[in-house]
């Protein structure tokens, strides 16, 4: 590289590329690079990183900055951040720039309205840090972007502003977190023509949700495309398949507001006009020419990338479809591609008729050999590692079962039931309230369970489930390594997620959660000690059950330390604790066990009380070995002197709530969210368990599958009243001081109920693994348009202050 390229305090687009990241930042780079290739970006040039380095040290602000940073940012408080940042961006912005480096910029402003014959152009100033949108770093999106900029003196102000965007208070906390230098970081600024946009958006050249490399995925929306990168809209939703672009699926967006350029700069809002919103912002033309530009900049990167376009309302077709940005993604996906090994010996039958319809309760799609099983023995002599099982209803006795075959499909059961939520955690199909499954399936033939749609087909459906990897030598394992997917934002509401199996825990530790918000240890007890717990003391094996629990919460703890693991101890009822070597001979017959004998009324219990002080040590010894980040929750509390009871067992054990162990109460009996208020003396935090809420406060057994049949809305989490207890608790757990949960399956299912959760002012989300990055994706949107609605109304009020959207 030449010293002149080094110093230079202008380079225009085509003459950087990818290798010149230290130079002009990671946006800039891409830009220069895909212009060398051939693809429509807008023409324009970038303000060196040596521009501002030179602005920063020549003023003499260089030393100010960094002490700032050191005498303010002193045990890392998000409020030191922001008075850090405050402070740095004032003085950058009112620092006078060197008149040739200001010289140069308005010089380089003219040039571009001369290539493109227009004097004073709408430009955009988009900030491009050097350390940005490479593999190891996600700076993106912690700097400014400015639209809609006209006149040399307006594109001064708003480089300065650019570089001061450096120092965002998430942008200075990020950096402390990952270990990078302040001092190593510079700016760059890259001044763009502006793209007068009558549609725009982001495209993934991986599937962001499943994984999927052989897909992409095309969010638009009308006008220009910060009302999508920055959540102010649902935007329509495209999935391509890459090698055909063919498009597989459409999904309407609300796309209420619009950005729009106006002619003498800046961007005004607007309404959406009703019959525009039901209409898709994309023609399928135009959705395939993205898609083919997608997949050239992916094969030309040769990692999956995230693209930003817009359609220029000013250009014909097809030379009105621009990319404005590319760049890596940063976050590996939670799902490796799976191969499957073994081909089907069976001819499919014709067509593949649907056989069997129910409840969709796990997506996906899987065929295997069928097993109807009634019985747990009988599973045990019959299932074999990708079978389908089929059987009228699980239980937590099933499970070492259901985690090896590849569908389930039950004759009773709703979305809520246990084969449903054990399923989507452990990502295989799942089909409940058939009413007929074991009556219409036949052990030893060859189903297609569609778990998305709820169908089962006859033989193997090839067109439906992925094709089979070619085979591999006797005994070998193929492993598939996991993919890049988009970078996820950070959100103010933690997400959590939900887990049960602990050997599950090395795929997920990766993903962007906050902790374990539901761990439940009846798979441990089931699979790993398979007898009831008063049976293991009775024959001497108590501190084998000890140390089997401990190890299997231990496993998790120590994978994702020191993030939270919130154990649920165990909730057995007395017909699954019955199943367990030697249970029958300690657990009565009960007509309504669900809700009978579980959960603390077991711990205060005479009969029940030695069983649980067995957990109780499992914790205890596992906070010896230095595990604080194991916290535990008691489920189905009744009453408030039932908590109290409790918790006194828990303090004779050595387990004391405070600074270092909490313990939290499952929000499932509607009296503890009526009493909070005493609750709090107990508890320091609550799980709202949506699925036993509901179905106290409604009345209706969650596992009916013949209510949903007559109206859905007999069981459904998001009925006001519902809400009205949820709300309830939140108000009177935060006045004490406590936090509220929830990990019930609704806020996967229904994104309005995760928008009033969130608008409630709920702590944590907690998620089955395979929702974890769309509901942080969700919420993120949300918290956005909160914020936005919050500044809107301030505004209003004629309130002026400085705003920085962390």
């Amino acid at each position: 590289m030449s010293p002149e390229k080094e110093r230079a305090l202008i380079l225009w687009f085509d003459e950087v590329r990818k290798e010149d990241v230290r130079l002009v930042g990671g946006k800039v780079a891409n830009l220069g690079e895909m212009r060398s290739f051939g693809l429509p970006v807008p023409p324009g040039f970038a303000v060196t990183a040596y521009a501002y380095e030179r602005f920063i040290k020549e003023t003499g602000i260089a030393h100010e900055i960094y002490r700032i940073i050191r005498e303010v940012v002193r045990e890392k408080k998000p409020e030191e951040y922001r008075e850090a940042s405050r402070r740095i961006r004032q003085l950058i912005e009112s620092t006078p720039i060197p008149p040739d480096i200001e010289q140069a910029i308005r010089a380089a402003y003219r040039r571009l309205g001369d290539m493109i014959g227009m004097p004073n152009p709408l430009v955009a100033a988009r900030s491009s840090a050097t350390a940005e949108d490479l593999p190891d770093a996600s700076f993106a999106g912690q700097q400014d972007t400015y639209l809609g900029i006209r006149g040399e003196d307006d594109l001064i102000d708003k480089v300065r502003k650019c570089w001061s965007s450096l120092f965002t208070a998430r942008a200075i906390s990020y950096r402390e977190d990952k270990g990078f230098r302040h001092e190593d970081v510079l700016i760059s600024v890259a001044v763009q023509k502006m793209v007068n946009s009558r549609s725009a958006g982001v495209m993934f050249t991986i599937n962001p949700v499943t994984g999927n490399r052989d897909e992409l995925v095309i969010e638009s929306s009308y006008g220009l495309g910060e009302s999508v990168v920055g959540g102010k809209v649902t935007p329509d939703t495209f999935v391509v398949d890459k090698k055909t672009l063919e498009i597989k699926d459409k999904i309407l967006g609300d796309k209420k507001i619009e950005i729009v350029l106006l002619p003498n700069g800046g961007t005004e809002e607007r309404e959406v006009e009703p019959d525009r919103r039901q209409q898709y912002s994309l023609s399928d033309e135009e959705i395939r020419k993205i898609a083919e530009y997608g997949v050239k900049i992916e094969e030309h990167y040769g990692r999956p990338m995230d693209v930003e376009w817009a359609i220029d309302k000013d250009f014909q077709w097809p030379e009105n479809v621009f990319i404005l940005q590319a760049r890596p993604e940063t976050v590996h996906s939670l799902k490796a591609e799976e191969a499957e090994a073994e081909e089907a010996a069976e001819a499919e039958a014709p067509k593949g008729e649907p056989v069997l319809k129910g409840l969709p309760a796990s997506p996906g799609v899987a065929a295997g050999v069928a097993k109807v099983a009634l019985t747990v023995d009988e599973a045990a002599q019959m299932i074999k590692e990708g079978d389908i099982l089929v059987t009228k209803m699980t239980t937590p006795d099933w499970e070492p079962y259901m985690k090896i075959v590849a569908a389930i499909v039950t004759d009773e059961g709703g979305m809520t039931s246990h084969a449903a939520i054990v399923s989507r955690e452990l990502g295989i199909p799942c089909i409940v309230g058939t009413g007929k499954a074991t009556q219409v399936l036949k052990t030893g033939k060859k189903y297609t369970v569609d778990g998305g749609t709820g169908v089962v087909y006859e033989g193997v459906r090839e067109d439906l489930i992925k094709k089979p990897a070619a085979p591999t030598a006797a005994g070998e394992t193929v492993v598939v390594a996991a993919g890049p997917t988009l970078e996820i934002p950070v959100t103010g509401t933690k997400i959590y997620m939900n887990l049960g199996i602990p050997e599950k825990i090395e795929q997920y530790k990766d993903l962007p959660i906050d902790g374990i918000g539901l761990m439940r240890i009846e798979f441990i007890i089931a699979s790993w000690i398979k007898m009831h717990p008063l049976y293991a003391m009775s024959i001497g094996k108590e501190n084998f059950y000890v140390e089997k629990l401990a190890e299997g919460i231990g496993t998790v703890a120590r994978a994702i330390y020191p993030r939270p693991v919130v154990v649920r101890l165990s909730d057995f009822k007395t017909n699954e604790y019955a199943k367990l070597e030697g249970g029958a001979e300690y657990e009565p017959e009960e007509a309504n066990p669900m809700i009978g004998w579980r959960g603390a009324s077991r711990y205060i219990s005479k009969e029940f009380e030695p069983a649980f002080r067995l957990e109780l040590r499992a914790i205890r010894s596992l906070h010896e070995q230095g595990l604080k980040n194991v916290w535990v929750m008691i489920p189905f509390v009744r009453t408030v002197w039932e908590a109290e009871k409790t918790i006194a067992i828990m303090e004779d054990e050595g387990l004391r709530p405070g600074r270092d162990f909490q313990v939290w109460a499952m929000a499932e009996v509607p009296s503890i969210v009526v009493l909070a208020d005493q609750f709090n003396r107990y508890f320091q935090g609550y799980s709202i368990g949506s699925n036993d809420l509901t179905q106290l406060t409604l009345g209706v057994d969650r596992d009916s599958g013949v209510l949903p049949k007559i109206d859905p809305r007999y069981f459904d989490e998001r009925d006001l009243a519902i809400k009205r207890m949820i709300q309830h608790l939140i108000k009177v757990a935060h006045r004490d001081g406590r936090t509220v949960s929830i990990c019930g399956q609704a806020p996967s299912v229904y994104p309005d109920f995760t928008e009033f959760l969130v608008r409630a002012g709920i702590d944590s989300i907690s998620v089955n693994p395979d929702a974890v990055i769309s509901t942080r994706r969700l919420v993120a949107r949300i918290e956005r348009r909160l914020v936005l609605e919050r500044l809107a109304k301030l505004e209003e009020a004629g309130d002026v202050f400085e705003f920085d959207l962390l």
